[in-house]
């Protein structure tokens, strides 16, 4: 009996796996018009298309992302927990794991102590060195002069 039950439960957790929907990036792109919108928000795939019409900003806001990854807009505007749990209403799948974004892809500059230590960094006191000496002279011969 006990395998029957572990055959059972193992058999509801493949299906809570295989029921989620993946897309390709290209999959999504080809829904990117106003009868057929898709966009990715988070790595998750909805279909907007019943939603253009009602969307506060216009129709054009979500047809100018359809097809495409829509997450920073989508953050920019700063939407209300309310605007997230109806999106929900709207998931058709997520995005296929071979097309999701590795975060350590972003490019992060640091400066270290030795990289200060630039040409610029000695061109402006190089400069100030110069335009002292030329005033010296300057004044010195003033000097000789008189």
């Amino acid at each position: 009996m006990s395998k029957e039950t572990d055959t059972k439960v193992d058999n509801n957790s493949t299906s809570d796996e295989s029921s989620v929907q993946y897309y390709t990036r290209q999959e999504i792109q080809e829904h990117n018009v106003s009868g057929d919108a898709w966009l990715i928000i988070h790595e998750k795939v909805y279909d907007v298309t019943t939603f253009m019409e009602e969307h506060p900003g216009g129709e054009e806001v979500l047809l100018e992302q359809a097809g495409t990854d829509a997450t920073e807009s989508f953050e920019d505007v700063g939407h209300s927990t309310d605007a997230r749990e109806m999106l929900q209403q709207y998931i058709v799948g997520e995005l296929h794991m071979d097309d999701r974004k590795k975060e350590s892809k972003k490019d992060v500059y640091v400066t270290t102590s030795e990289e200060s230590r630039s040409w610029t960094a000695m061109f402006i006191p190089a400069i100030a060195v110069v335009l002292m000496g030329v005033m010296y002279r300057y004044y010195m011969m003033e000097n000789k002069s008189s």
